[in-house]
């Protein structure tokens, strides 16, 4: 039906459709989807959770760390995550001349140190457990004798996150016989002997010996689980943002990373999981290369599919944030309870805001279809986050329309022309953010691609790549910037329409 532009101009400026960034987004709690990811992490099936970025990684962290630890708790399960939960947080980066100093063995101890002091701060010594805590104070006192021997005494004060990397940090030097340090927050200063006995340098640390692991960390374990045990809890270690805690494509990125992979091993048990959340490209990173990854199985034993969104889901995802908006809801007649009960009525409710096709013709897709097939990237996965984005430029497209003819009116509350402006805002922003920001090494390559043809040959790639065009092309399938199919018995690639206008490339072979 019909609607008047100043009413559909003053309706959309109240309507918030939260934010594409997981950190941001009000909106996550009520409009959140339980994916096959969802509960395959709240069943305790798999530890290591990869995904493209904006898959929704971080908002799938975010939703067991800010909204569901009253409910896991009830199921016994403590959640405890790491401190890196804003975009940029400058703490880690605060140590990276430190950081870059550390072998990858260095890199396993460290995280075994960092792991420990985020149980021991936000668990053992976290108030929301003290009244489960009480009965297992036995076992506590176990738990301190066991960083006693270790050489870790105990810290009255509170540390926050930069002073358990400050500890972690200066307790590496642990191959000094003695290393005074001053703790954070005026709590005294101690001379310590970590490991009991000073550790000889060798000319060339292996990363798979497991002696390299701090003695400690069997005993520390031991005693943790003890505490568990008694209070019939599970505690969930989770570790996200792990692609800006580093400097991206460092090879001190490497080497952390994969030390954090061969630390997870050391924690797995029935008592104690490490979550991982972590970018699916950085994973293939991290175990490519000479030296491989010897024991990658014991990584990738719980590891998940890689986040993948369907075109059901992306549309309840849409429905769900767009009547979170009430005055919407009542404008249009939606009843925000029959929701999650109706795949069918998301599909009415959806079309009551967007046309039926984005264009005419019979044989046009549906809106939800043509979003969905236009943010896939060449290995056909669609990001909520592409979406999302598409979405909230096409309502602010949409006002900025109603604005220029306040007295005219309008078939849809975000029209078809509104839609196909915020894909082309997508595309150009996708070149920008993900192409050039994340893979500046292939950029060079990518860049030969602007304003040619969509479907190229082996051989025009050839031509247009250089010698180590295969290599290159290779990568360049992993990163979805090209997609590869097989015609007539000859591998074709074509850039996916996601990267159409941000390129300025038009439809045809090379």
């Amino acid at each position: 039906m019909p609607y008047k532009n100043r009413e559909v101009e003053e309706l959309l400026a109240r309507v918030n459709l939260g934010s594409s960034v997981a950190e941001s987004d009000n909106l996550l709690q009520v409009a959140r989807i339980e994916n096959s990811a969802f509960g395959d992490v709240v069943n305790d099936r798999i530890d290591l959770v990869p995904g493209t970025k904006g898959s929704g990684k971080s908002a799938l962290f975010r939703i067991f760390v800010d909204f569901l630890p009253d409910y896991l708790l009830r199921q016994r399960k403590v959640v405890v995550a790491h401190g890196v939960h804003a975009p940029g947080d400058p703490v880690f980066h605060a140590f990276n001349d430190h950081f870059a100093k550390l072998t990858e063995p260095e890199f396993v101890r460290f995280w075994c140190i960092y792991l420990v002091s985020l149980a021991h701060e936000q668990f053992v010594k976290g108030e929301r457990y003290a009244t489960l805590l009480q009965e297992a104070s036995s076992e506590i006192q176990g738990f301190r004798r066991a960083c006693e021997n270790a050489r870790i005494p105990e810290i009255e004060a509170t540390k926050n996150l930069r002073s358990i990397l400050e500890w972690a940090l200066h307790v590496l030097s642990a191959w000094r016989p003695k290393v005074k340090y001053r703790f954070p927050e005026g709590a005294g200063e101690v001379e310590i002997d970590l490991f009991g006995t000073r550790i000889e340098q060798k000319s060339a640390p292996n990363a798979e010996q497991d002696d390299e692991l701090p003695k400690y960390v069997t005993d520390i374990k031991d005693a943790l689980e003890a505490v568990l045990r008694k209070c019939r809890l599970s505690l969930w270690l989770m570790i996200d943002r792990l692609d800006e805690i580093f400097p991206r494509r460092s090879e001190t990125e490497r080497k952390a990373l994969r030390g954090l992979l061969r630390a997870m091993r050391y924690f797995a048990s029935d008592q104690i999981r490490v979550k991982v959340f972590l970018r699916d490209d950085m994973l293939d990173q991290l175990v490519r290369g000479a030296e491989g990854f010897t024991a990658l199985t014991h990584v990738t034993a719980r590891q998940g599919d890689t986040l993948r969104w369907t075109s059901d889901q992306i549309l309840a995802m849409l429905v769900k944030r767009l009547f979170a908006n009430v005055a919407l809801a009542q404008f249009l007649k939606v009843d925000r309870q029959k929701l999650d009960a109706s795949e069918k009525y998301r599909a009415e409710c959806f079309y009551k805001v967007f046309s039926p096709t984005v264009f005419r013709g019979p044989k046009q897709s549906p809106t939800i279809r043509w979003i969905f097939n236009r943010c896939a990237d060449g290995r056909g996965v669609v990001t909520p986050r592409d979406v999302l984005d598409l979405v909230i430029r096409a309502k602010q497209r949409q006002q900025d329309i109603c604005a220029s003819d306040p007295s005219g009116i309008t078939d849809w509350i975000i029209t078809p022309n509104a839609v196909q402006y915020g894909f082309e805002e997508l595309s150009q922003r996708k070149r920008q953010t993900y192409l050039q920001a994340e893979f500046p090494h292939l950029w060079g390559y990518m860049e030969r691609f602007v304003g040619g043809k969509t479907d190229y040959r082996q051989d025009a790639l050839r031509e247009l790549l250089g010698s180590d065009w295969k290599a290159v092309t290779d990568d360049l399938v992993a990163i979805g910037f090209l997609a590869k199919r097989t015609k007539a018995g000859e591998e074709v690639y074509s850039i996916p329409v996601l990267y159409k206008h941000g390129l300025r490339v038009t439809l045809g072979q090379a």
